[in-house]
């Protein structure tokens, strides 16, 4: 079973942004003006006022200023540009994000970690970053170094992420992570310390405040998630995808997440058998080691 489609968090912000668009429109006819004359009023390309309305493109605050000047209605401003903030607080795209840097990321999860006391993630491809040692967060760091142009800020943000581990040992803070055992398995960085990565899931599954589950691939699951995600308190939901974080804090988001965390998390093992899901994954990657040596 997977989650139904109508509940994609992309197509409600995309719902969002053509909602916004509309309603700029609207001024815009009120007005007795052509989305040509707009564009030659503002010294814009008139495709891009068509790209605003049909919520193919996010105006910027700018935008919606000039916007309501030229229509001659400024007492729609307030209303569209809060819209326009509750659009760019759900979805953050990775380029924006990265602009100041992967260390300046990592200072902004601190933040929202510091405030948060139960946390529930589950995670079907990688460690948590909470969760990681320095050589398999640097793997997956430079993973995205690359693909943003940020490698010159790698070992900060190593150092960064080593440094939110601390509050792992705050009895203050619970911690509920469901893997997958793919996580175990991934190739993020070489097999050694792969195995390091691994002895350390093992001694966190081991702390009071840390409730470590991981399902194995034998175990049918009564729902299979479409990717990961992150619920802090009963206040934020976290969904990363390849270009953008996803800030969920409609109700009806944190707990439908909140509902399938507690449906995966029923499936997982813990304990005992989640070393031995680990011992498992450990001899697999031994095994790797051993052949490519041989």
């Amino acid at each position: 079973m997977t989650l139904p489609r109508n509940t994609s968090t992309n197509a409600d912000i995309r719902e969002a942004r053509n909602e916004l668009g509309a309603r700029l429109r609207d001024l815009r006819r009120a007005a007795g003006l052509t989305g040509q004359r707009l564009a030659d009023l503002l010294s814009w390309v008139p495709s891009k006022v068509s790209k605003i309305e049909h919520g193919r493109q996010s105006p910027t605050v700018d935008d919606i200023r000039v916007w309501c000047r030229a229509v001659s209605d400024e007492t729609a401003m307030e209303g569209l540009l809060a819209d326009l903030n509750t659009i760019e607080t759900r979805y953050q795209e990775w380029q924006r994000i990265m602009r100041g840097g992967l260390g300046q990321v990592q200072s902004a999860v601190t933040r929202r970690e510091q405030e948060t006391r139960i946390f529930r993630g589950y995670q079907s491809l990688i460690v948590p970053g909470l969760f990681q040692t320095p050589e398999y967060a640097r793997g997956l760091l430079e993973q995205s170094g690359r693909v943003w142009t940020q490698g010159e800020g790698v070992e900060e943000a190593v150092t960064a992420r080593m440094r939110r581990q601390e509050i792992l040992y705050d009895p203050s803070k619970k911690f509920r992570i469901v893997l997958t055992e793919a996580v175990l398995l991934y190739a993020i960085c070489a097999p050694e310390a792969m195995l390091a990565q691994l002895d350390r899931l093992m001694s966190l599954s081991m702390l009071s405040n840390v409730r470590l589950g991981i399902i194995p691939f034998e175990r049918r699951t009564a729902l299979a998630p479409e990717h990961s995600f992150w619920v802090y308190d009963d206040d934020l939901v976290l969904v990363e995808t390849v270009s953008a974080q996803l800030n969920l804090q409609q109700q009806q988001e944190i707990e439908l997440h909140t509902k399938v965390f507690e449906s995966m998390a029923l499936d997982a093992d813990y304990d005992q058998k989640a070393r031995a899901v680990l011992q498992r994954a450990s001899k697999q990657i031994a095994a790797r080691i051993t052949a490519e040596k041989g």
